[in-house]
């Protein structure tokens, strides 16, 4: 793809985003056909988003567990960006009407205290972790601008940033270091009632493998992770379904939780 059509791609998906509107697949001349044109996609949706006064403040991480990848048809996990328009603050409201997915997922997010810049060698998990500030509790509302977002195919998905768009993010947590985080259970309660349990390993075997699955993809696919970048790692349970009306409680038992309502 030239850079012409990578930029019509990319301010084409930003308007259906902003604008919460659904098309079936790009068309034929703005369709990535590799994940190499969909991650140059997503790229050039950095520029069109800082146009309308919005910046990158971090990355998702889609599709890291077996379920999540068959489910949308990929074999790999795939990274987005975060948009500071679409951060969201434990207890927020958000209105449920505009979400064509219509899910909540528990996921833990790291904030990164100095860059992990692209270099010849992968990072390790060590270097990576030694590169963190803080851990924090998060819920993501992940969402498509595909009617059929399970059918369209690792390059469009990573041009529709991986499925990203909102993001609560939660409390601290203290003595993070000390913790096994993939063994550490989550839930996710719809009104009151456990909707769906898992752990951490449901995030690529652990959020800090899948933070440093990221440092390493952004080594070939990006800017590399850089000081004050979040980066919100994988649900750790099945995805929960939401509906106008309900309230949404991500609980870590020991560590905390924290809510928010679609309204």
């Amino acid at each position: 793809m030239n850079s012409a059509d990578l930029r019509e791609a990319a301010t084409f998906l930003w308007h259906l985003r902003c604008a919460g509107e659904l098309i079936d697949a790009l068309p034929d001349r703005l369709r990535p056909q590799t994940l190499e044109d969909g991650y140059a996609i997503q790229d050039e949706m950095v520029n069109i988003a800082r146009d309308a006064g919005q910046t990158v403040i971090g990355w998702k991480i889609a599709a890291t567990s077996k379920a999540g990848q068959r489910h949308i048809g990929v074999n790999e996990p795939l990274a987005g960006r975060l948009f500071s328009g679409f951060l969201l603050q434990n207890g927020a409201r958000l209105p449920a009407g505009p979400l064509h997915m219509r899910v909540a997922e528990a996921e833990f997010a790291f904030v990164m205290e100095r860059d992990l810049p692209p270099r010849a060698e992968a990072y390790d998990v060590d270097e990576v972790r030694a590169a963190v500030a803080d851990l924090h509790l998060a819920i993501e509302i992940p969402d498509a601008r595909f009617e059929r977002f399970a059918e369209i195919g690792p390059a469009q998905i990573a041009a529709d940033d991986s499925f990203a768009s909102w993001f609560v993010l939660g409390p601290k947590v203290h003595h993070w270091r000390e913790l096994d985080l993939a063994r550490q259970p989550a839930a996710i309660f719809r009104n009151g009632t456990v909707a769906a349990e898992g752990t951490g390993a449901n995030a690529l075997d652990g959020p800090c493998i899948a933070l440093t699955w990221l440092a390493n993809h952004l080594i070939r696919h990006g800017p590399g992770l850089l000081a004050n970048d979040i980066v919100t790692t994988g649900t750790c349970v099945t995805p929960v379904e939401i509906h106008t009306g309900d309230k949404i409680v991500a609980e870590f038992p020991g560590l905390g939780q924290l809510a928010m309502e679609f309204i």
